[in-house]
C-alpha cells in the first residue's frame, strides 16, 4: 500500500464546509494539504507556483466568471501534477454514505499518487502532464466535408461514444479541442462524475473547442457538430427515429451513467453507424460490452496508456482483446478524421458504381 507521507495535495472546492471537511479528511490520513482555497482566490500565478503532487477540484458551480475559467483552463490544459475532478460534496459525517465517500476518495487519491510513496518517489515526473495530452494544433477538416452543402444541426446518422471516467474531462478536452468541426456525425459523452458536476461539463470541456457541447435536456436529438452529455442518474436510450429517450429509472450497475449499458442501448440503435472511444478512467466499465459493439460493425478504440491519468478501464478493453486502435487524445482524433473521410469516399464510390 501507498504511504501518505510526505505526498502533498491541494484542494480547490467552492465552500468553507467543503474545504475544511476535505482538509480533516486529508490531514486524517497522513497527507499533506499545502494549499485550501476556492476558485474565487486564486489566479494563474499561484496555480503555477504551487508545488502539489495532486489537484482535487471539488467545484461544482463552474460558470462564466473570469477568475472561474483561468482555474478550470490551467486544470484542463496546464497542470503538471494529476487533478480528481466532481467527486462532489462529502456527506453529513453521521450519515451511512459518509464511510463509502471515504473510501472511494481514498481509493483513488492513492491510485493517483502511488508512483510517490518513497523518498525517491517523490521526486519523480507526476502520472501525467496535461500539457503532454494536449500536445497538438487543431486538425484540419478535410475539403471532401469543407465543400459539404448540407446546413448544420440536422440529426447525426452516426453516434460515437466518449466514454471516461477519472482523468476523463481533460482527456476529452483534449480530444474535442483538436477535431475539426464539420465532420458529419454527432457524440454522446458519458462520464463517471458526481451528478451535481453534471451541468458543468459542457463549459468544462467544450469551452476552445469548435464543437458545440450541451445537455441531453437541451434537444431530444443528437446532432451533427454536437456533443451531448449523457444524464448521470438516468438511464439513456432512443426509440427507432433516433430521439434521445431519458428513462425515469437510473442506471443499472455500480457506475453513473453506466458506460456498459450506453455502449449496449447505442450500439442496439445505431450498429454499424456508431462508434466507442474509452478515455481516461478507473475501474472495467465497457470491457463486457465492447464485444458486442464490435460484433454490431462498429469500431472501439482506446486512449493509450502513457497519455491516461488512469489507464484501468481502457486497460481492461485493450486485455479483452476489443480495443482495434490506441492513442493519445490528439492522435485518436486524427484516426477520427481518417476514418469518416474514408468512409464518406467509400459511400461516393458505391453510389458512382450504381450510377447508369
Amino acid at each position: 500500500m501507498t504511504s501518505s507521507a510526505g505526498i502533498r495535495i491541494a484542494v480547490v472546492a467552492d465552500t468553507s464546509l467543503q474545504r475544511h471537511i476535505l482538509q480533516q479528511f486529508l490531514l486524517k490520513q497522513g497527507y499533506q494539504v499545502v494549499l485550501n482555497s476556492d476558485p474565487q482566490h486564486l489566479d494563474l500565478d499561484v496555480l503555477q507556483r504551487c508545488e502539489t503532487d495532486l489537484w482535487l477540484y471539488a467545484t461544482v458551480s463552474a460558470n462564466d466568471d473570469e477568475d472561474d475559467c483561468v482555474v478550470l483552463d490551467y486544470f484542463l490544459d496546464e497542470a503538471a501534477a494529476p487533478v480528481l475532478f466532481g467527486e462532489g460534496s462529502a456527506p453529513e459525517r453521521s450519515s451511512e454514505d459518509y464511510p463509502r465517500w471515504e473510501r472511494s476518495l481514498l481509493k483513488k487519491i492513492m491510485h493517483l499518487t502511488r508512483h510517490l510513496g518513497d523518498v525517491q518517489g517523490a521526486n519523480q515526473v507526476p502520472l501525467v502532464s496535461m500539457q503532454q495530452v494536449t500536445e497538438e494544433r487543431p486538425i484540419e477538416l478535410p475539403q471532401c466535408f469543407a465543400n459539404d452543402l448540407a446546413g448544420p444541426g440536422q440529426p447525426a446518422k452516426q453516434v460515437w461514444l466518449l466514454a471516461a471516467s477519472m482523468g476523463g474531462p481533460q482527456a476529452i478536452k483534449a480530444f474535442l479541442d483538436v477535431l475539426p468541426k464539420g465532420l458529419p456525425l454527432g457524440f454522446i459523452y458519458a462520464q463517471h462524475i458526481d451528478p451535481h458536476f453534471e451541468s458543468s461539463l459542457p463549459q468544462a470541456v467544450g469551452r476552445h473547442s469548435q464543437w458545440s457541447v450541451r445537455l441531453c435536456s437541451e434537444h431530444p436529438c443528437v446532432r451533427e457538430g454536437e456533443v451531448v452529455i449523457a444524464p448521470i442518474e438516468h438511464e439513456l436510450r432512443f426509440s427507432p427515429d433516433g430521439r434521445m429517450q431519458t428513462l425515469q429509472t437510473p442506471w443499472d450497475g455500480p457506475y453513473s451513467p453506466s458506460i456498459e449499458q450506453m455502449m449496449y442501448n447505442l450500439a442496439q440503435s445505431y450498429g454499424k453507424n456508431c462508434g466507442v472511444i474509452v478515455f481516461s478512467g478507473m475501474g472495467s466499465d465497457g470491457s463486457i460490452a465492447a464485444e458486442y459493439v464490435q460484433q454490431r460493425g462498429a469500431p472501439v478504440w482506446t486512449q493509450n496508456a502513457a497519455s491516461c491519468a488512469c489507464s484501468s478501464m481502457p486497460d481492461s478493453v485493450r486485455n479483452a482483446g476489443f480495443s482495434s486502435l490506441s492513442a493519445t487524445p490528439h492522435g485518436l482524433a486524427q484516426a477520427l478524421v481518417h476514418h469518416v473521410s474514408s468512409q464518406y469516399a467509400l459511400d461516393n464510390d458505391d453510389i458512382e458504381r450504381k450510377l447508369p
